[in-house]
């Protein structure tokens, strides 16, 4: 999916050390229904789109530590 220009917002969990650093759209979720994450430290790298439902409940499981058995 080709976005226009939009307000990229970083992850609360990204930090000035590097690591984990995503970044994602709010406003281009609340317009058209889907979520762009990409990441920061690539700006010009891909996209990724995902439905808001789906990146939705996503975050409930990433919050509910749902996915803690996939580190292992």
């Amino acid at each position: 999916m080709k976005i226009g220009p939009t307000r990229w917002v970083k992850s609360s969990y990204t930090s000035a050390e590097g690591g984990n650093c995503v970044e994602w759209s709010p406003s281009t979720a609340e317009v058209t229904g889907i979520v762009p994450v990409r990441d920061s430290k690539d700006p010009h790298g891909p996209v990724l789109t995902f439905p808001a439902h789906s990146f939705a409940d996503f975050i409930v499981g990433v919050k509910n530590d749902a996915f803690s058995a996939l580190r292992q």
